[in-house]
Order: structure tokens, then sequence, then C-alpha cells
């Protein structure tokens, strides 16, 4: 047979030189690995990537969004609490996703993100509860896997660290110059490293961002609400931002804590500082143990007939029986008898003797 003739049979299609008997096995194995694999796996590419693109906008309105108080509030204080109570829970999934561990404990990177995990923990909720440090660090391991943030853990907790509006907002307002105190550092060092290992708060889900409940940022508004777990309230993107399907990317696998201007942070420290001891305080004075008030009518040295609580004086009332001669000569002239000692000369009814 010559080459020629060679190559024309070797081009043949494969399935031709197949017999026809074993076609309806393989059509019967292709149907099974369909039903295997699910109707979920085969989702249109584009659709996928239409879910991970971050519009312009949002990433804009994300950049401007913190958790402290350097943003655009709608209220702070008690009457925070309050609206931020007003504003149901969001109608969207709270979702699940599965535990972050994609940084190895051998991982070159990984100290590096134990600490800065450690830190936004400690800084942003060192005195709440357990689950509201676990929520904490989940908002920032969500954040590394969504494509609208850094994707490494030290990128996520000091992103606009140096800038206008900071992300996580301990990391511009001078908290990072206060030496930490162990026991709670060491509680955050514990939880960041569980969480590092996997550990998942389902009331959390997939949400990215938090507040407290004594500011109402206006962003609260236009996000999905999940959950309040001590003082921080929990809130995930809207829409597809927000859906599990879009935590789809990997840790870069190099962590680096960004060079801060301490300057702007001592800075910020002192402010905060003049701030708290320009704030008014209570006065005390005796018999007026609350703030005086415009509405107090009195005089700076009338206390008002109110009663000192911080002293340990009590106001009693003496029985005038044992104490007074003059009570006992009193009730005798008036049942008649005659008085005797300081009564008779008047010093007690203020009457001259025999008038």
């Amino acid at each position: 047979m010559s080459m020629t003739a060679t190559l024309a049979i070797s081009r043949q299609p494969i399935a031709a030189t197949l017999p026809v008997r074993r076609l309806p096995t393989l059509l019967v194995l292709a149907a099974v690995l369909l039903c295997l694999l699910g109707a979920s796996s085969f989702v249109q590419p584009d659709q996928v990537a239409k879910a991970a693109v971050i519009k312009p906008e949002l990433r804009a309105q994300l950049e401007g969004m913190s958790t402290g108080v350097d943003q655009s509030l709608v209220v702070t204080g008690a009457s925070a609490v309050e609206r931020n109570a007003l504003i149901p829970l969001s109608s969207l999934p709270v979702g699940r996703l599965s535990g972050f561990k994609q940084i190895a404990p051998m991982a070159a990177g990984y100290d590096t993100a134990l600490k800065c995990l450690t830190q936004a923990i400690y800084y942003e909720s060192a005195n709440e509860p357990e689950l509201g440090k676990r929520g904490v660090a989940q908002v920032v391991l969500n954040r590394v896997r969504h494509p609208a943030y850094p994707n490494s853990v030290c990128g996520v907790v000091y992103e606009g660290a140096n800038q206008r509006v900071c992300q996580f907002s301990f990391t511009c307002d001078g908290s990072l110059l206060r030496a930490p105190m162990a026991r709670q550092w060491g509680e955050s060092r514990r939880i960041a490293a569980e969480a590092l290992a996997g550990t998942t708060v389902p009331e959390v889900g997939t949400a990215t961002n938090y507040h407290a409940d004594y500011v109402v940022p206006r962003w609260a508004f236009t996000l999905g609400k999940l959950a309040q777990i001590g003082r921080h309230i929990f809130y995930r993107l809207p829409g597809s931002y927000g859906a599990e399907g879009v935590f789809t990317d990997h840790w870069t696998g190099v962590e680096r804590i960004p060079a801060l201007d301490y300057g702007r942070l001592r800075a910020a420290l002192d402010a905060h500082q003049n701030e708290t001891e320009l704030a008014p305080t209570a006065t005390f004075v005796p018999g007026l143990t609350v703030t005086p008030e415009a509405s107090d009518r009195h005089a700076v040295a009338d206390v008002g007939g109110r009663l000192d609580t911080t002293t340990t004086w009590r106001m009693t009332i003496p029985d005038p029986g044992t104490i007074s001669s003059g009570y006992r000569d009193t009730v005798t002239v008036q049942a008649g008898g005659s008085p005797s000692g300081a009564a008779a000369s008047g010093e007690i009814t203020g009457e001259a003797p025999g008038a």
C-alpha cells in the first residue's frame, strides 16, 4: 500500500471506524455523565463573568464605606440605635461560603496575615462577644475572595489607610498607637487563627460590610442588612454582587503591611483625646447630684431641697419630745399648767411675759 493511501485511511473520523453496535452504549454513558455533573455545572461562562465584573460606580461607593465615623453619617448617638433598629432585615439570601483555608500555616505569608487579621478583630471588636469577633474576621476573609476588594488579608484590612477614608477605621484614627491589652489580644489572635483554618459564622454569611449601632452611615440603606451581633450590624452587597458565586477570587500569596503616615495617626489620636477632654463633664454640688440644666429654677447656692447622695449624711427628724424642754412646756401650758424655765421668758413663743 502506498504512503498516500495510508494517509488517506488515517484521516478518516474515528467514529466511522467504530462498529455501529457500540454507538448506543456510548450514548448511554454520555447521559449518565450529564446526570452526575448536574445542570449547575453548566452555567454559561458569560453569566459568571457578568456577575464578577464590578462597575466603576459601585467600586467608588465601596471605597467610601468605612466602619468608623470618617464617612457620611445620617445620625449618631443614642438615636442611631433606634434608627438602625428600624432598618429591616434584607430579603436577600444570607448565603453561605465554605471555610477560608487558602493560607496554610506553613505558607510564607501566614504570620503576616494572622497579624493583620488579629489587629482587625482586636481594634474593631475587642469588647464584643466572641461571635461578634468571629463575624469581623469573616467579613475580612469574605473580602479576600471578592473581586471588589484586595485579594490578601493585609490588603483588605489596610485598604485606604493612607487615604481620606479607610475601610477599617482603626488603621487611620490613631488606634494603632495604643498598645493592645494582653488578654483581648490573645483572644483575638486565637479567633483569627481559627478563621484562617476554616471556622465560619452562618449568621454573617456573605457579608462584606458592618458598622457599629451607634452610627447610621448613608450606605446602610443601600446594602442588605443580614444580622446584628453585639453592637455590630452586618450587611451584604446588593443583587448578584453579594451572591455566593461571586466569591471566587484566590489569595495572592503575598502579605504586606503598608507604610503608614504615623504623623497623621498621631494627629488623629491627639484630636480624639482633645475632644474627650473638652467634652462637658458632670458638675456635682452639695445637694445636687445631677448635671445642672436650664430648667432648674433655683439659685446657684440653693440646693433646692435635694439631698446629696454622694455623702454619708442622711436627713433625720428628731423626736421633739425627747430633746426640747420648750416643747414640753408648750404642751403643759396648752393643758392649763404653768410653764417653767425658758418658756416663761417667752423665748419659745416669741411673746413678752404677761402679754
